[in-house]
């Protein structure tokens, strides 16, 4: 008697998986995109600009020192208000650059007296991009704390008028 022996064949083992959460996928954009800000309601739209590549560094983003001129200007805007007469920037007290300015962004810079002394007036400025490739979207790139002096024909301070000080 001869056996025929069958050919037996392995099934491949195939591991159990059990039910994982999948990972949400996220879109590069969402991560190196800061989220949409909102503008600010307790601050006055004092100056609107659009930076042109001549005020690009060396990495071809905004130069930082141009955006610092630009928040000096719109920071002395409600300041002149009160002032009525010469003035001076005496202090950047803070400057924070949060993110980075593009050519062709809209800035808008937004400020509010914060302090009204004998001779100077403080404010914060904000500073919002309306991207130019995400229009209707914005993002906070700078924000600054700045010191004015009211000063007299020679130079030298002067009282802060009273009667224009804010309540």
């Amino acid at each position: 008697m001869v056996f025929l022996q069958a050919s037996r064949r392995r099934k491949p083992v195939v591991p159990i998986r059990l039910a994982q959460p999948q990972p949400e996928i996220v879109p590069m954009s969402a991560v190196f995109s800061p989220p949409p800000a909102a503008l600010p309601t307790d601050k006055e739209l004092v100056l609107k600009v659009i930076p042109m590549p001549a005020d690009t560094n060396g990495n071809g983003d905004i130069f930082g020192g141009w955006v610092m001129a630009q928040v000096d200007l719109a920071g002395s805007v409600l300041p002149a208000r009160y002032i009525q007469g010469r003035m001076a920037t005496v202090a950047v007290n803070e400057f924070i650059f949060k993110q980075p300015v593009r050519v062709g962004d809209i800035l808008s810079f937004f400020s509010a007296i914060t302090r009204v002394g004998n001779t100077s007036v403080t404010v914060e400025v904000e500073v919002y991009a309306e991207r130019f490739t995400d229009q209707g979207r914005y993002v906070k790139v700078t924000e600054a704390r700045l010191t004015y002096v009211a000063i007299d024909e020679q130079g030298r301070p002067r009282p802060v008028p009273r009667h224009n000080a804010p309540a």
